[in-house]
C-alpha cells in the first residue's frame, strides 16, 4: 500500500537492523486517519469471505483491528497478555513469544467470545517470527473456529514468519513487506 510505504519512509527510524520504529503514526501516536484507510483497505480484502470476528494481541494491534472492524462491522476480541480480575476463569490459551520484548507472555480469549461457528481474521501491527500470529491461530484452533486469514500492517520479510505461515496455507495479507532495513535505509520488497 503506496501510502503506508510513505508514512514509513518519511517517518520510520530504524535504531537497530532489524527495528523499524513507527510510533509516530501506528504504536504509540497513532495518526487515526491512516489507520482508517489501513482498516479499509483490509475490509476491502476480505469483504467477502464471512469473517464473523477479528482477533489481535495487547496492546498494538488492537488499533489496527478496531479500524478494520469498524469497517467489517464485526466485533474485536483481543487476547489479553496480563492476569486480570474481570477475564472469565474460562478462557483459551497459549504461550506466545515477543520478539519487540524478548519475553513469553501467556495469552487469553475468554471462552464466551470465540465460538465453533467463528470465521476470524487475524489482524497485527507487525509480522517478525510469527510467533503471535501461531499463538493467536493456536487460540482459533481449541475454538474449532476457523482461521480465514492474517492482515498485517508491517511484514519483515527477512524474517521467517511470513514465510513460515504461508507454507502452512495460511492466506497472509500485507500491507508493506521489508526487504531489508539498517539505519537510514529501509527497502521495501
Amino acid at each position: 500500500m503506496q501510502l503506508l510505504k510513505e508514512r514509513i519512509l518519511s517517518e520510520g527510524r530504524v535504531d537497530r537492523e532489524d527495528i523499524l520504529k513507527v510510533d509516530s503514526f501506528l504504536n504509540h501516536q497513532i495518526d487515526v486517519t491512516l489507520l482508517d484507510e489501513l482498516g479499509r483497505e483490509f475490509a476491502g480484502r476480505y469483504e467477502n469471505t464471512g469473517i464473523t470476528k477479528i482477533l489481535t494481541i495487547e496492546a498494538s494491534g488492537i488499533a489496527i483491528a478496531c479500524f478494520t472492524a469498524s469497517h467489517l462491522h464485526v466485533p474485536v476480541i483481543f487476547a489479553k497478555k496480563t492476569e486480570s480480575k474481570n477475564l472469565d476463569s474460562d478462557t483459551y490459551g497459549t504461550q506466545v513469544y515477543s520478539y519487540t520484548k524478548d519475553k513469553y507472555y501467556r495469552v487469553r480469549v475468554s471462552k464466551r467470545y470465540l465460538q465453533q461457528s467463528d470465521k476470524v481474521l487475524i489482524i497485527d501491527d507487525f509480522l517478525a517470527n510469527g510467533k503471535a500470529v501461531f499463538g493467536l491461530k493456536e487460540i482459533i484452533e481449541q475454538a474449532h473456529a476457523q482461521l480465514v486469514g492474517v492482515g498485517i500492517v508491517i511484514e519483515k520479510g527477512f524474517q521467517q514468519g511470513g514465510q513460515l505461515l504461508r507454507e502452512q496455507g495460511i492466506r497472509v495479507d500485507s500491507l508493506a513487506i521489508l526487504k531489508s532495513i539498517s539505519p537510514g535505509r529501509i527497502i521495501f520488497e
